[in-house]
């Protein structure tokens, strides 16, 4: 059996569940999928950024809240982040630099790269440098 990695309109309708049908839908394809394997479906940092954005900006989440959704989807036991506990930590994580940062770093260091950011409160991060 392949593996499986979801897209933002997958992740998206996970965590809205809008439009009803459709999130029914997806939810029973998934399920099947992850039944018949033993690979998990995982998402990638970019998807995972893109549907917090998409959160904010289109179903008027807070920050706070679109973590704590996107933490619930990906600890269901459904799916998974491709990179594993570390991104389960930026979700959970509050203070600055915020979580499209620190997913940029997590990337990086999967690639045995440094980052080289011309803001302060990303440089903090391990990985991170100040350009």
């Amino acid at each position: 059996m392949p593996a499986y990695g979801i897209d933002t309109s997958v992740l998206v309708r996970v965590l809205t569940g809008l439009p009803a049908a459709d999130y029914q839908t997806t939810i029973k394809r998934l399920a099947a999928l992850r039944a018949a394997q033993a690979e998990h479906i995982t998402v990638a940092n970019i998807v995972i950024a893109e549907a917090y954005a998409v959160l904010q900006h289109h179903y008027a989440l807070s920050k706070a809240d679109a973590r704590a959704a996107i933490l619930s989807a990906l600890t269901s036991g459904l799916i998974e982040p491709a990179d594993g506990d570390a991104v389960l930590d930026a979700l959970r994580e509050t203070k600055e630099p915020g979580l499209t940062d620190r997913l940029i770093a997590l990337d990086y260091a999967h690639r045995r790269a440094t980052v080289l950011t011309l803001d302060r409160k990303m440089a903090s991060l391990p990985g991170c440098a100040r350009l």
